[in-house]
């Protein structure tokens, strides 16, 4: 009898083992500290976000998730569906890679396999300075309008809207130079929404036909329109 249990747990889990994931983007990766809990695969489609994928995990800090995408869009990783604390990355056809801690979910990040999603984090790496610099500028125009210095304050305005354009160049520069990527219209609608219309307009006109025709590229297609209708 024991020996009968014995192989119906043994095929149990090789069935088990053997089971693989459906879709042509596969998510693979590790919560460091996580032995117990749901991991959520979620995207937005329209203006809800939804769960695509999601895995139960009971002693292992491993997971492995998957969905059918048509082109490259943002995708998130939760703990929790309706939880703020999300991972977003740049998900494509293929094997994505996904590490981190729990005590530091959103920012001991580590993401591997998307082309999209390496370019993304450099060009964030550069704004983080941008930014950087400019709550320095902040701070520095508090101080100026404590001290009742209206020169200081008018001139580290100034410094301020001159960081901003050059924040707005990089980003347009940053796209144009990566127009065959479909990262290059998502920075033009997520990063560039209050920047001149002709910076858009160079963005949308450099990108390649197959990313014109892109999730982000429709978007950035139907965001010009919008403003120059009005």
């Amino acid at each position: 009898m024991k020996y009968i249990v014995s192989f119906i747990l043994t095929v149990v889990v090789l069935i088990s083992c053997n089971t693989e994931k459906k879709g042509n983007m596969i998510v693979t990766g590790q919560i460091e500290g996580l032995k117990k809990g749901t991991i959520y695969l979620q995207k937005f489609n329209d203006s809800l976000l939804i769960s695509v994928d999601s895995i139960e995990l009971s002693g292992l800090s491993e997971f492995t998730l998957s969905s059918e995408i048509d082109m490259p869009e943002i995708y998130y990783i939760s703990l929790d569906k309706k939880s703020e604390d999300k991972i977003p990355f740049f998900g494509e056809k293929g094997e994505i890679n996904i590490s981190t801690k729990l005590s530091k979910f959103q920012t001991a990040v580590r993401i591997e396999g998307s082309k999209n999603q390496e370019l993304l984090d450099e060009h964030n790496a550069m704004i983080k300075k941008f930014n950087n610099k400019r709550l320095d500028l902040i701070k520095e125009k508090f101080e100026a309008q404590i001290a009742n210095d209206t020169a200081l304050a008018s001139k580290i305005e100034n410094d301020e809207n001159g960081l901003l354009r050059r924040k707005y160049y990089y980003s347009t520069n940053y796209a144009v130079s990566h127009s065959g990527y479909e990262v290059a219209p998502y920075l033009a609608v997520t990063e560039l929404i209050y920047a001149n219309i002709k910076l858009l307009d160079t963005i949308h006109n450099s990108l390649s036909e197959k990313v014109k025709q892109s999730k982000y590229g429709l978007e950035l297609e139907k965001f010009i329109e919008d403003i120059k209708n009005k």
